[in-house]
Parts: structure tokens; C-alpha cells; sequence
């Protein structure tokens, strides 16, 4: 049978409990479970189970090419839009390089013969999903305040969505497999230096 995936980032635990306590008075509407909150990269409705090991291990070296990189979840949302409101959420404050490792979990899981959801792809953090659409500009305004701690991206999850059997009739979250991204390279070479080999010095000595 076919499994239910998505390829995300998701926030330690320090980004969670600051977000968490920021949500907790704000009564009247009601929040997603902080265990389930995640940047989706790719959504893969259904991936045939004989995929799932070739899907991770084509995920792993083409993430292991990106590099660490820092973000926090700031600026607010709302599909389709916060007059009807059926999801809000939270955006980051850069999402370039999430950009990128989204379009490389994309072309892999294509790749594998795992289709993933063509939607454009806006990064976000969902907090609330309503029974039905709601008039949610007061909320709306709420998030639009939230600025988390910054945080260093250090991994990529594949993970798998169980539907209906999480708190609340909400889906449950299984970690299948996870990708570290490595630090950024540095150096502690002066500017200007440039790497020669002993050959290259030795053809300009004098004779």
C-alpha cells in the first residue's frame, strides 16, 4: 500500500517551546499540536512502498551537497487568504536556501517514481487548521507579530504521515529517515592566500 510522506525541516525544540508559550494564552481558535509542526519541502501523497529505500537513498547524497543554514519563523499567512481562512501559518525570514532544498527533494523523489504535489512551494510552519473557513484577520494579526528564535538548519527529515491517528483524529508523524546537512566550510587563511603545490614553489627558486 502506498505511503503517505513529506520531505521538511523541523524546528528544535527551543523554536517549539517559544512558539508554543507565545500561542498558549491565545485562546478562541484552536492550535496544532506542537509535535507536528514542520516546513514541508515536498509532499509525497503516495509513495509505493518498493520506493521508500530507493527514495532515501537518493535523498541522502544530493542533500548532503547543501549547507547548514540559519532562519527563523517570522511574517504570517493564510490559504487561500485570512477572509477564509482554512489554514494559518508562519513564514521564515529567509526562504531562499529553503528554496533550494526544496526543489532538490522535489527532483529526487520524481526521480524514484514518487510524485510529489505540484503546488508552489511557499515555506511555512502550519499553526491552525480550522473544521471549516473562518474570518481570520484578527488572527492573522496575532501571528503577524510571532518572531522566533534564529536556528541552524541541520537536517532534513523524511517523514512518514499515518492519517487519523495522531491526537485528535489529527495525522501522526513518523521520523523514516533523517539527512544532516553539513557546516558551512570555513577557512582560516588570510585574505589573499593562495594554495600552491611544492612544485610550483620549487620552479621559482634560483638555480
Amino acid at each position: 500500500m502506498p505511503q503517505r510522506m513529506f520531505v521538511a525541516v523541523v524546528p528544535p525544540a527551543e523554536v517549539v517551546e517559544d512558539l508554543a508559550e507565545f500561542l498558549a494564552p491565545r485562546t478562541g481558535i484552536t492550535w496544532i499540536d506542537s509535535a507536528q509542526w514542520h516546513l514541508t519541502l515536498a509532499f509525497l501523497a503516495a509513495v509505493p512502498d518498493y520506493r521508500i529505500d530507493d527514495l532515501a537513498a537518493e535523498l541522502a547524497p544530493k542533500l548532503a551537497r547543501q549547507q547548514r543554514f540559519r532562519i527563523r519563523l517570522t511574517g504570517a499567512g493564510a490559504f487561500p487568504n485570512p477572509a477564509r481562512a482554512a489554514a494559518l501559518w508562519l513564514g521564515v525570514d529567509d526562504p531562499a536556501p529553503l528554496t533550494v532544498l526544496a526543489g532538490t527533494a522535489r527532483r529526487v523523489a520524481n526521480s524514484v517514481g514518487a510524485t510529489p504535489d505540484g503546488r508552489a512551494f511557499v515555506p511555512h510552519v502550519t499553526v491552525a487548521r480550522p473544521r471549516r473557513p473562518i474570518e481570520a484577520t484578527k488572527w492573522y494579526r496575532i501571528l503577524d507579530t510571532y518572531r522566533s528564535p534564529a536556528w541552524d538548519v541541520e537536517a532534513v527529515e523524511l517523514i512518514e504521515s499515518h492519517l487519523g491517528e495522531g491526537p485528535r483524529r489529527r495525522p501522526r508523524y513518523v521520523t523514516a529517515a533523517s539527512f544532516p546537512l553539513p557546516p558551512p566550510e570555513r577557512s582560516d587563511r588570510p585574505i589573499g592566500y593562495r594554495s600552491e603545490n611544492l612544485s610550483d614553489i620549487r620552479s621559482r627558486l634560483p638555480e
